[in-house]
């Protein structure tokens, strides 16, 4: 099944390269599940290797890993990786079930906030409450909740019907900004944070552009996020400070790429909309992604990826017993988004160099999710997966190396990770 999803993903993204130039090395079964989940992982980083123009190799137990990087992330030798808060799981509540996320504060006391609840009584209030209710009360408040559909549920919905329309990867081209002369390396501007938008900008630092992460600093990113910043260097900055805007203009002016994890319109506010983008900084290559796309009903709401899983019915899909929701084994819609958003940075600089103009890349979890649940099920084959022959030690730091080989040679990272440690500049 690979070989078609490879072949998909690179007619959505613009690649002209045939599967088979993928060689796809090891045995099959590393990410059991109902879903074909390591078809699609593999579709995901193929299509971004393949976007190279070189030859590519993956190896299917490094694949694994690399899917699961965020939990053999080790600091000093101890756990550092990503887990989940407490308030972020699955619920009962009085008419089925609810998916709560409450892993930075922001979104723990929007939860709180909405459910006029402290942590010991939410189980009690979700209980007796139904789960769209839940859901419109806690994204009223500023949180991150979402009811527990089936596939079929989901597609029915406004929502999802506006995501099923969506191309898997959009593509627009705004102006006619003279093609650039090639830059090595090439500069990639990075506002994202968590894992999807990050596994894009670090796998670009892997094949060797200079990455440059942003985060704000009303924002500080949770402990244990060096798996995100892998490959790259990170300052902080405060884009609501005329210096902090100034700043960031010069950034974008000296950038080759833009990927940013805002909700669409979100940077409108600072005049970085993608029309505004094309006038002030014309021929840049921008990648857009977002939870649910950049319309319908949905298109301004946050979310996760266990959100995702939980609003399309892959919770569903994926349950051990039936009843409750379960979940992929590995966190899919957010990596396997990731690679594709960096496919489509490539392809993007690969046009821009032919045919000038400024490029916009639309990528959504939840576009990866319609794209996962359509293909059929599969029967779970397990295959005991050792990280070991994968881990890199960079610093303090034991991480999975990135995944893939290009031209014969492994890909590794080029420096390692420091949150904050650098100067916003170039």
């Amino acid at each position: 099944m690979w070989r078609r999803l490879v072949s998909e993903a690179c007619e959505a993204i613009g690649i002209e390269r045939d599967p088979d130039e993928l060689d796809v090395v090891g045995e099959p079964g590393h990410l059991p599940a109902r879903l074909p989940v390591e078809d699609l992982a593999i579709a995901c980083v193929g299509a971004a290797l393949l976007a190279t123009g070189r030859r590519v190799r993956l190896d299917t137990g490094h694949l694994a890993a690399a899917m699961r990087s965020e939990a053999h992330l080790r600091v000093g030798g101890e756990v550092a990786g990503s887990t989940f808060a407490p308030l972020s799981r699955f619920w009962r509540a009085a008419d089925g079930w609810v998916r709560t996320h409450g892993n930075y504060p922001w979104h723990r006391e929007a939860l709180l906030r909405a459910l006029d609840a402290d942590e010991s009584a939410v189980e009690s209030v979700l209980g007796r409450t139904p789960s769209r209710e839940v859901e419109d009360r806690v994204v009223a408040a500023g949180g991150i909740a979402a009811a527990v559909r089936t596939p079929q549920q989901w597609a029915a919905e406004g929502p999802g019907r506006a995501v099923a329309v969506r191309p898997l990867v959009g593509t627009r081209r705004i102006g006619d900004a003279a093609p650039r002369a090639g830059r090595e390396p090439v500069r990639v501007l990075d506002l994202t944070r968590v894992i999807a938008g990050p596994v894009c900008t670090r796998y670009l630092g892997a094949l060797g552009a200079d990455v440059l992460r942003l985060d704000p600093p009303h924002r500080p990113e949770r402990p244990g996020s060096q798996d995100a910043l892998l490959g790259k260097r990170s300052a902080v900055l405060d884009a609501r400070t005329p210096d902090g805007l100034a700043r960031l203009r010069e950034l974008l002016d000296g950038a080759d790429v833009l990927v940013h994890g805002y909700r669409p319109g979100a940077l409108d506010r600072f005049g970085l909309g993608a029309e505004e983008l094309a006038e002030r900084h014309p021929g840049l290559v921008v990648v857009s992604l977002s939870a649910w796309g950049n319309t319908g009903p949905w298109g301004d709401r946050r979310g996760f990826d266990s959100i995702v899983q939980a609003a399309s019915g892959v919770s569903i899909v994926e349950s051990p017993d039936g009843e409750r929701p379960g979940a992929l084994p590995c966190q899919l819609l957010d990596h396997g988004t990731g690679y594709l958003c960096a496919a489509a940075v490539l392809d993007g600089l690969r046009r821009q160099a032919a045919e000038g103009g400024t490029w916009v890349r639309e990528l959504s979890l939840a576009r990866t999710a319609h794209w996962l649940l359509g293909q059929p099920r599969t029967a779970p084959r397990e295959r005991a997966t050792d990280p070991a022959p994968w881990l890199v030690r960079i610093g303090d730091v034991t991480a999975v190396a990135p995944p893939g080989r290009v031209d014969g040679r492994p890909l590794r990272w080029q420096r390692p990770p420091a949150y904050g440690a650098d100067e916003p500049t170039w």
